[in-house]
C-alpha cells in the first residue's frame, strides 16, 4: 500500500509539517501497486532516477516525502482529469515529462511549483520569460536545441551520400511551433546542399505507413523523425514503416534503436530532475532556477540495419559513433 503521513500525537504532528509532495504525471497504466514500484524502482526510468537522486538528498519516499503518480493511460482526454486528482493532493511540485503535459497543467495552476523534465522550446511555449531566468512558477530541463534539424540531416546525408530529397516526418500537434522548430534549421541546411527538404505531417497512427512510402521511390530519399511525442509512441511503427520500404531514417532518441531503427542523434537523457525537485522542497522558487540545456550528445548507429538498407556508413562517421550496434 502507498505510505500515507501519520494523523496523530505531537510528533505526528512535527512530521506533518516536514511531509512533502511530490506529483508527477505518467502515460503508463499504474493498475496496481507493483506496476507503481516497478516504475519507481527502476533505475533507468524517469521516475526511478528522480527517487534515487531524492534518496541522495535526503528524501526518502514514506518517511518525509510522498510520490503521487497519476496516469494519462497515453490518452489526451485523461489529462485533465489526472491533472486534477493531483492539484487536490496539493502538492509541492509537479514533474512534467513532456511538453504537452507541461501546457496542460500550466494551465491548471500558476502557483505550484512545475519541473519538466524533459521540454522544447520553452521560451516559445510561453513556459519561461527567458532559459536564464524563468520567472512564475516553472524551470526544468531542455532536450534539443532547433539547430539539431540541420544536424540531423548532415549525419543522414553522410549515411546516404547520393541523397536527393528527405522527408521530415512528425505530427503537427505534438511537435514543437508544429514542426517549424527543427524545419528551419533543415530547409537552411537542405538548401545549402542541394538536398529537397519535403514536409511528411501525420495526424494519426494510421498515417505512418503511407507518408514513409513516399519516399521509397526515386529519386533517392531518407527520412528524419522530429522529436515528437507521438512518434516517440508509435516508434515501432515508424521503424517497421521504414524497414519495409527501406527508407534510411534518422531519429532523436535512442528509444528508436532500440526498436530497430538505422543511427540517431540526440541528447543523453539524464536524469537530473532530482536536483531542482530537492531544491524546491528546500524552499528556491521555481521561477529562480534557469533552464538547464543538455550536457552531452551521442550519435547511435545500427550497422546490421544499414547492411538490410544496402548502405555502406562511411568510416569516418563510423569513428564519431558513441555507439555502434551490431
Amino acid at each position: 500500500m502507498r505510505a500515507q503521513p501519520p494523523q496523530d500525537g505531537s510528533r505526528s504532528a512535527q512530521r506533518r509539517i516536514a511531509w512533502r509532495i511530490v506529483g508527477s504525471l505518467t502515460a503508463l497504466p499504474l493498475d496496481d501497486e507493483l506496476t507503481r514500484r516497478s516504475l519507481i524502482d527502476s533505475a533507468t526510468s524517469r521516475l526511478g532516477g528522480l527517487v534515487a537522486g531524492l534518496r541522495q538528498r535526503g528524501w526518502v519516499e514514506g518517511v518525509n516525502f510522498r510520490l503521487e503518480l497519476r496516469s494519462t493511460f497515453g490518452a489526451p482526454d485523461r489529462l485533465k482529469a489526472a491533472i486534477q486528482e493531483l492539484l487536490e493532493l496539493k502538492p509541492d511540485v509537479i514533474l512534467t515529462g513532456s511538453t504537452v503535459e507541461t501546457v496542460a497543467v500550466l494551465a491548471a495552476t500558476r502557483t505550484i511549483p512545475i519541473v519538466f523534465a524533459t521540454a522544447n522550446d520553452p521560451v516559445g511555449n510561453g513556459f519561461v520569460e527567458s532559459l536564464a531566468h524563468p520567472g512564475g512558477n516553472v524551470t526544468g530541463f531542455t532536450n534539443s536545441t532547433a539547430e539539431m534539424g540541420g544536424k540531423w540531416l548532415q549525419l543522414i546525408r553522410e549515411a546516404v551520400p547520393d541523397l536527393a530529397r528527405v522527408g521530415i516526418l512528425f505530427n503537427p500537434s505534438t511537435t514543437p511551433r508544429g514542426g517549424r522548430f527543427f524545419l528551419d534549421s533543415i530547409e537552411q541546411e537542405a538548401a545549402e546542399s542541394g538536398v529537397s527538404a519535403i514536409p511528411a505531417p501525420v495526424d494519426a497512427p494510421a498515417d505512418i505507413d503511407e507518408a514513409v512510402r513516399r519516399f521509397s521511390e526515386p529519386p533517392k530519399a531518407a527520412m528524419i523523425a522530429l522529436v515528437d511525442s507521438f512518434l516517440v509512441v508509435n516508434r515501432k511503427a515508424v521503424v517497421a514503416a521504414a524497414a519495409k520500404y527501406r527508407v534510411p531514417t534518422i531519429y532523436p532518441f535512442h528509444y528508436f534503436m532500440d526498436a530497430g531503427g538505422l543511427m540517431s542523434y540526440g541528447p543523453t537523457l539524464e536524469v537530473r530532475s532530482a536536483d531542482y525537485v530537492d531544491l524546491i522542497l528546500r524552499g528556491t522558487k521555481a521561477g529562480d532556477l534557469p533552464v538547464q540545456s543538455p550536457r552531452k550528445y551521442e550519435l547511435l548507429i545500427n550497422r546490421t540495419v544499414a547492411r538490410t538498407l544496402g548502405l555502406t556508413i562511411p568510416f569516418t562517421l563510423l569513428a564519431r559513433a558513441d555507439e555502434i550496434r551490431e
